[in-house]
């Protein structure tokens, strides 16, 4: 409840000259505003002098801050002042304060001086009712609506992004592999669709002109989806290296032998029905290949 303000050396001597003085800095203070009170002691420089601090009682004003000022020797005086910011939310007109000093004269010997009552009145904001009145006065009438300009919300908008990206991020610690593996799948999907498109799109081309260059376009777009798919270069193999590289199926050597030699050879010594049955097989091992895949 009070704070040491001066401690001076040797024995406590009594103070001659007065007591405390507390004094308001205005005469007049409105509900809430700001007031300062100077409690000042005038003392033996030898005295131990405890000035409150901000768990006195200030009643009926709220604590509200404090000032401490230098203490001053002259002529073998010592004055300590302490400025106090103070605020009221009482209605009464006039309103007193008065806080103690205590001079420490020993182990167990406190002296509690009291100041003379400092008084403030109230200044009253609102009119004076007549006498008779029977109601509250009447409001004004006729004001003009001012316009005001939006604020943008900074705190709540970044506690919202703030909020949004925890959540985010721990809905992606929990189903980000789930959806990667969703997402994978139907790109996955949607490239063998459009795989089979292109390769029913070629070999009806190649039914149709029986040409060579459809055939290595045909085998190409092969490579090129099992490349993918797999996530390897196979296009760049050759079809023995091809053939190892899927452990020798017998249905993908077949095939590349007759692509082969249409296209490397004369398609006129090659049956037209073998190349049809080619790229059958070429097709039915790029979907057998897409099923392992998807269920892996």
């Amino acid at each position: 409840m009070f704070s040491l303000l001066l401690a001076g050396p040797g024995r406590a001597g009594s103070g001659q000259g007065g007591g405390p003085v507390g004094r308001f800095s205005r005469a007049a203070v409105g509900v809430g505003q700001p007031l300062r009170y100077e409690l000042r002691y005038a003392h033996d420089p030898a005295e131990e002098v405890i000035f409150p601090d901000s768990l006195a009682n200030f009643a009926p004003f709220e604590y509200a801050g404090r000032r401490w000022l230098p203490t001053r020797t002259q002529d073998g005086r010592s004055l300590d002042r302490v400025e106090y910011e103070l605020r009221t939310f009482s209605l009464a007109p006039v309103q007193a304060l008065q806080v103690p000093v205590l001079v420490l004269r020993g182990p167990r010997d406190t002296l509690r001086l009291l100041p003379p009552a400092a008084q403030v009145r109230l200044l009253r904001m609102a009119p004076t009712l007549p006498a008779g009145a029977s109601g509250p006065p009447a409001l004004r009438t006729g004001y003009r609506w001012l316009p005001l300009t939006p604020a943008f919300d900074y705190p709540f908008w970044l506690a919202g992004l703030a909020g949004g990206l925890a959540l985010g991020g721990g809905a992606w610690a929990l189903y980000g592999r789930r959806w990667r593996q969703r997402y994978s799948r139907y790109k996955r999907r949607k490239n063998h669709v459009y795989f089979l498109a292109q390769f029913a799109r070629n070999t009806e081309r190649f039914t149709l002109s029986r040409s060579a260059a459809v055939v290595e376009r045909t085998v190409s777009l092969w490579k090129n989806y099992l490349s993918s798919l797999e996530n390897s270069n196979l296009n760049s193999l050759t079809t023995k290296e091809l053939t190892q590289y899927f452990n020798n199926d017998e249905d993908v050597r077949r095939a590349l032998r007759a692509t082969d030699r249409v296209v490397y050879g004369n398609l006129l010594s090659e049956d037209a029905q073998e190349v049809d049955a080619a790229l059958l097989r070429l097709r039915a091992f790029a979907e057998q290949q897409y099923a392992l895949i998807s269920i892996g």
